[in-house]
């Protein structure tokens, strides 16, 4: 399984390459959620036809595969989790690795089938698919949901891992949001790329457009970075 340090990967900078070309990975300057002026922002919403989308479950379902990981379905976190969760299950499917999914509205439904959660059952070890680690909250929500239904979590797998300390009531952790969930739950968290394969692809790649945005998010990462 790549490791949070690891060295930059084929899968990765292919990744990097597509979210910037589709306009979903964009440079400029940006404010976060900690407040921060960041340089850079991944819109995930943003795979927003069935070109994209298939594409982005193309690269999920490879990490997950290559990662090792062990599974038995999918959770996809409303609301951007939903159609992450449905794609990557096409997708694996098609890679000869079929597993349900499942996923949660917002609010209770009092008619029908009733309850919160939609799709098969949660049962086993799930997986939780989203786009992003920020706050963390999307995972503790899935997780108390996964073990409510008696299911196990089994991990989380993300698109971008930002590698930033995560910041609680406006002060920085040594820790970034991923660590966080990795050390909090103890589950492993899968990112397709993180920032260590962007500032690669900035360092390497020959689109003069790009090249101011190397020292930036560069600076960027040393001061938040992990």
């Amino acid at each position: 399984m790549r490791s949070e340090g690891a060295d930059t990967d084929a899968l990765a900078q292919d990744f990097v390459r597509f979210a910037v070309d589709a306009g979903v990975l964009r440079f400029g300057e940006f404010k976060t959620k900690a407040g921060r002026l960041s340089p850079y922002f991944f819109n995930a919403g943003l795979f927003d036809d069935g070109a994209k989308l298939g594409r982005l479950a193309g690269f999920y379902a490879r990490r997950l595969l290559d990662s090792g990981l062990a599974f038995d379905m999918l959770f996809g976190p409303a609301y951007k989790g939903i159609a992450l969760a449905a794609a990557v299950s096409v997708e694996l499917a098609r890679l000869g690795r079929n597993v349900p999914f499942a996923y949660n509205r917002k609010e209770a439904k009092d008619h029908g089938e009733g309850g919160t959660l939609v799709g098969a059952p949660v049962t086993g070890r799930v997986l939780i698919i989203d786009d992003v680690i920020s706050a963390g909250t999307s995972v503790r929500e899935s997780i108390q949901m996964i073990q409510a239904a008696g299911a196990t979590p089994a991990g989380v797998a993300i698109a971008l891992d930002r590698q930033e300390k995560a910041a609680e009531n406006g002060v920085d952790s040594p820790l970034s949001a991923v660590q966080q969930v990795r050390q909090q739950w103890q589950l492993e968290v899968v990112a397709i790329a993180a920032l260590q394969d962007l500032l690669h692809y900035l360092a390497s790649t020959q689109d003069p457009a790009l090249a101011p945005h190397t020292q930036r998010v560069a600076a960027y990462r040393d001061r938040y970075g992990v």
